[in-house]
């Protein structure tokens, strides 16, 4: 049965031990929704990290507006000194972070009411697992979202799934804090992939739940932030692609497949951003 989800603000239950994490850049007019979406949680997260990454614009402020509309030190705001990016922001909340686990979230997307408690069912049921994702959609903000009450299914995620294209949304991701790896620095975009590529292909088990439990509020790519320039971003994937090869962790017959993959992938990219451009153009006529 699918029904809409709404549950108290920071439910009465003992929390999980998970830190969420939001970097956060020139987005006063998203990150109060991806807040409450934490919030919302059925079963609620230990503490909710914000990042500013040196917004220099009323951003910060707005955070610790947040801050203080919530339990004293449940959201802990971190600023910056200088704009770094999405990876140094994430890194810098994960430092911070107390939590047995790592969740991540964008502070434009949310995340269903329902998230936290079918994950952590999960990695109960599965205590080996690294890293624990799921199923995301783009949805129009405001709207409520559903909630299927039948069981979620893991499914396992190898390195065959990785080669092939990226399975695991950001904002989907809630990974063990203690693993040895952190977001690349050096990468401003398609950061999150080369993380979960090192894990992956690293020998950590990882796995996938089938069931939508966080939302894009604007199509995935070619649609503003950092994914508009496509071009940028399947250069930065091909430099990842390398980074990979040059760590060892794909060999060289892999790579090639892959780059192939991503050729093919990059031109039905291209396909959708015309038709959506021409639906816009069709639209405004």
């Amino acid at each position: 049965m699918v029904e809409h989800c709404t549950p108290a603000a920071l439910s009465d239950r003992a929390p999980a031990p998970v830190s969420a994490v939001v970097p956060c850049y020139r987005c006063a007019g998203s990150i109060a929704e991806a807040v409450a979406s934490v919030a919302m949680q059925s079963l609620p997260v230990a503490e909710l990290i914000l990042v500013d990454d040196a917004s220099g614009d009323d951003t910060l402020a707005c955070l610790h507006r947040l801050a203080a509309q919530y339990p004293p030190g449940w959201i802990q705001v971190v600023s910056l000194a200088a704009n770094a990016g999405p990876s140094r922001a994430r890194n810098a909340g994960w430092e911070r972070a107390q939590g047995e686990y790592v969740a991540f979230l964008d502070a434009d997307d949310t995340w269903a009411p329902d998230k936290i408690e079918r994950q952590m069912q999960a990695l109960r049921d599965d205590p080996g697992l690294a890293l624990i994702a799921h199923k995301m959609q783009v949805r129009e903000r405001g709207t409520l979202p559903e909630c299927d009450g039948t069981p979620a299914r893991a499914r396992p995620i190898g390195r065959g799934r990785l080669l092939l294209h990226n399975p695991f949304p950001t904002a989907s991701v809630m990974l063990r804090r203690d693993l040895p790896f952190r977001f690349d620095e050096r990468f401003r975009r398609v950061e999150d992939f080369l993380l979960w590529g090192q894990i992956v292909f690293s020998g950590y088990r990882c796995a996938k739940l089938d069931r939508v439990l966080a939302y894009w509020h604007k199509a995935n790519f070619g649609a503003g932030g950092l994914s508009q320039d496509l071009r940028a971003m399947h250069a930065a994937g091909r430099e990842v692609r390398r980074e990979l090869l040059r760590q060892g962790l794909v060999s060289l017959p892999e790579h090639c497949f892959a780059r192939s993959f991503g050729w093919l992938r990059r031109g039905r990219q291209y396909l959708l951003l015309a038709w959506r451009r021409a639906a816009g153009a069709g639209a405004g006529t």
